[in-house]
């Protein structure tokens, strides 16, 4: 690839990039104007953050699109071939069509967690999130807490929902346990966290998460044998929007618990 390929891909990001912040500009200057009919308060540093705005989005698509998505997409379909599963026999196995069971994709599911956690921890909009959610709390909520309990849903929830692709269980049993689980932790989470966990499951579907999360879930339904990737290889993303609640309420819940437990011994020394 040469530099003109790469300023001519630049060119055209930006521009998409521009095109998608126009709108929102639009909106926010047109009710500033319009609707409050107020000035815009320091309207340089305003209009330079969006100038940096589109230049970071520029450079962080085009990173993706280059290097996080070819190579996510490739160690999916490597870590799913079934030549890599079934080891130094693997020709064998092909050829013979033995059936591989759910133990045998480990690294599958190690991978799955792993690269869960980490794109979430990564994910722009959850860093935004867990910035605002601290300054509003005053501090009572953690911004690596936050990030961190996020991260751990969307991996267990990412594992799991590669197990369900091996297995071929119906995708609905497992939403339905899931959600019995968050209505059943709300009524006894703490009620500052409720709302922000039930949004901390819609911040894991963007950017960095999602192509990734795609890729491996299709890879994995294209080499397990009958496995649909219409049916079967689409879906890991309600697992990724799904867990996180559960984990951040989860966390809330063990910090309380912690907290009423120190103040006995606080009491008593």
């Amino acid at each position: 690839m040469n530099l003109l390929t790469i300023l001519t891909n630049l060119a055209q990001t930006m521009l998409s990039t521009v095109t998608d912040v126009i709108p929102i500009a639009v909106i926010i200057f047109g009710f500033q104007f319009a609707v409050i009919r107020q000035p815009v308060p320091n309207i340089g540093k305003v209009l330079t953050g969006f100038v940096w705005v589109v230049v970071g989005l520029t450079f962080f698509l085009v990173g993706l699109e280059r290097a996080l998505f070819p190579l996510g997409k490739l160690m999916a379909q490597q870590l799913t071939d079934p030549v890599f599963i079934a080891g130094g026999e693997a020709l064998n196995a092909v050829k013979q069509a033995i059936t591989l069971s759910w133990q045998d994709y480990g690294w599958v599911y190690l991978f799955a967690f792993l690269i869960g956690f980490s794109t979430t921890i990564a994910e722009p909009s959850l860093i935004a999130v867990a910035i605002k959610a601290n300054q509003v709390s005053g501090g009572a909520i953690g911004i690596w807490g936050l990030r961190i309990s996020v991260a751990l849903g969307v991996a267990i929830g990412i594992s799991l929902g590669c197990y369900r692709i091996v297995v071929g269980d119906p995708i609905h049993w497992y939403i339905i346990a899931g959600y019995v689980v968050v209505v059943i932790q709300t009524l006894f989470a703490p009620k500052l966290i409720i709302p922000l966990a039930y949004d901390s499951g819609g911040v894991t579907t963007s950017t960095v998460t999602v192509p990734l999360v795609a890729a491996l879930g299709l890879g994995l339904a294209e080499t397990v044998p009958g496995r649909s990737p219409l049916i079967d290889g689409f879906g890991l993303i309600a697992f990724a929007s799904l867990f996180p609640m559960m984990s951040v309420m989860a966390y809330a819940q063990l910090s309380q618990w912690y907290a009423q437990r120190k103040r006995p011994e606080a009491a008593q020394s």
